[in-house]
């Protein structure tokens, strides 16, 4: 394993130790301490790595992840895995907001709470929250899922496309064009897969989806004269 101290060396410094794997992979496993929660930890990774961050991220942790495994052992800031392609993304504590946002695939899984706007405009990621979620999550949301395993606040889905959305707990409000919908084998099944590849021991049955009217995003001639 190689080991990596932040407080002997730069974020700059890590980060492009990380990307010197992409060419030539000689080092697989690494654990970096102190990171203060500094921004920008381990961003842009392209490679089959495990990264341990034991502490405190700040903003954009893991942002643009593909293909790497990141676990932050403590909470993470604003944006994590920004825009993450592929991987997973595990942060042990709580997450700030924007976390997802606009990710195109992979697995994040958060243990803690998520901020407001979690999940936002995701394109293809797989979210899955142990406890809750802050309002406005999953605005524009456009495929993937969010699984919630706590509660969530206003505005869930707000002009949402396709995402599916799962949630065990409370909702306070619902957004734009997004309504509950009815749980079906097909996304029992789905949500089943889900929790298990979290490693979250939850009864798929608890929970309710959620997901779009599609009364927002598709033309309608009748309506001509209001678009």
């Amino acid at each position: 394993m190689k080991k990596f101290d932040l407080a002997n060396n730069s974020i700059r410094e890590l980060n492009q130790a990380l990307h010197a794997q992409q060419t030539s992979l000689t080092e697989k496993e690494w654990s970096v301490a102190n990171p203060k929660g500094e921004h920008n930890i381990a961003v842009g990774l392209d490679a089959d790595l495990h990264v341990d961050i034991h502490g405190h991220a700040g903003y954009f942790c893991a942002g643009m992840n593909k293909t790497a495994s990141v676990t932050i052992h403590g909470n993470a800031g604003q944006g994590l895995a920004e825009n993450m392609m592929s991987g997973v993304v595990r942060v042990k504590g709580d997450a700030s907001q924007a976390a997802g946002a606009t990710a195109q695939g992979g697995l994040l899984v958060i243990e803690g709470n998520a901020g407001a706007r979690c999940g936002i405009s995701m394109k293809g990621v797989d979210i899955v929250v142990k406890g809750s979620v802050g309002h406005m999550s999953c605005f524009m949301g456009q495929s993937g899922s969010l699984v919630v395993c706590g509660d969530a606040g206003e505005a869930l889905g707000d002009s949402l496309y396709e995402v599916h959305i799962y949630v065990k707990g409370e909702v306070k409000s619902l957004g734009a064009d997004c309504i509950q919908k009815e749980m079906r084998p097909e996304h029992l099944e789905e949500l089943s897969g889900l929790l298990a590849k979290a490693g979250v021991d939850e009864d798929p049955a608890a929970f309710k989806r959620y997901g779009s009217a599609r009364q927002l995003y598709t033309f309608k001639v009748d309506n001509a004269s209001a678009y």
